[in-house]
């Protein structure tokens, strides 16, 4: 039996801390902490990786704090187009869906198109039809919107007008949830959800539900899911290229996460992170912007949150 890990993150487009008051980042910080209990309570019953971050995500899904499923961004037409993945690093199993706007947690359907064994992913109302029918809970699309992703729209088309997109905060573009797990059986998984970023052009597909982008998990190496600008997490193959450093270079997980996060994709000055979680229990969460919703579990059991710097250890009940 090995040790089991966790790791979360909300997506790297953390606001600035004047942007929001500290209640909250408070409240924030508290469904990170039920995301990691979620995913935790499963594990530490001997329950697989797969169901541990499949459980992890439906919290973040289901708070209006983070970019997928409730409170997810709206695209240019200003609609939801919701993204998710998971994957199951026994097996490669995968399964993704992608401009879905009726499912209430998209991470649920991913993990059906993986059962089913058909595809790997299904899009559009396709594949909201097919998480109908296979009994997941539908809703209204309007169901998604929140008053911040309707002023973060807003914002994104007055910086369009203004050609000054490119100076957007983190908060104003982009957001993702997901999560990593090792379980006692020495299986990784890894799942990742998003609305995408405001004001995406309709039909856009970012990184989330692309395998071996923005979700990766291969037993024996780690697994990763990413937040940030998923047109380069696709170029880099981002999930794939840290469990490559990793296996042919024999990095370490923190090394094979920094040189990707802190040189390849900063070096086009664009906001990235993610959660990786290793096959001998290592966690790494890095990011390159000025904070990252995220949190893990530590070896000796101790729950961790952050937002920005400063690192909260909460209570496990």
């Amino acid at each position: 039996m090995t040790k089991i890990a966790l790791a979360i993150h909300g997506g790297c487009g953390v606001m600035a801390k004047l942007d929001l008051t500290e209640e909250e980042w408070a409240a924030a910080r508290v469904d990170l902490g039920r995301s990691l209990k979620a995913g935790w309570e499963i594990l530490a019953k001997g329950g697989s990786a797969l169901d541990a971050v499949q459980a992890a995500v439906v919290v973040m899904e289901d708070s209006p704090h983070f970019n997928a499923g409730y409170g997810a961004a709206l695209n240019t037409s200003g609609k939801h187009e919701l993204d998710a993945s998971i994957m199951d690093g026994r097996t490669l199993e995968s399964g993704a869906v992608t401009l879905v706007s009726r499912i209430r947690n998209p991470v649920k359907a991913a993990r059906k198109v993986m059962e089913a064994g058909d595809a790997i992913l299904l899009g559009g109302p396709a594949a909201d039809a097919f998480a109908q029918a296979a009994g997941l809970e539908m809703v209204e699309p309007d169901f998604f919107t929140t008053q911040r992703r309707v002023a973060a729209l807003a914002a994104m088309k007055a910086h369009a007008r203004a050609g000054t997109s490119v100076k957007a905060s983190e908060a104003e573009k982009h957001g993702t949830v997901g999560a990593v797990a090792l379980d006692a059986g020495g299986h990784l998984a890894a799942a990742t959800s998003t609305g995408g970023y405001n004001n995406k052009p309709d039909g856009r597909i970012g990184d989330s539900p692309i395998i071996g982008a923005g979700t990766y998990a291969r037993d024996g190496v780690c697994a990763v899911s990413g937040t940030g600008k998923g047109e380069y997490f696709m170029r880099y193959a981002v999930g794939h290229e840290v469990a490559s450093r990793i296996a042919y270079l024999g990095e370490s997980l923190e090394q094979a996460t920094d040189k990707v996060i802190q040189q390849d994709l900063k070096s086009h000055d664009i906001g990235a992170g993610l959660a990786a979680v290793g096959a001998d229990g290592s966690i790494a969460v890095p990011y390159n912007t000025d904070g990252m919703f995220r949190g893990w579990v530590t070896p000796e059991g101790e729950f961790c949150v952050a937002t920005h710097s400063e690192i909260y250890r909460i209570k496990r009940t």
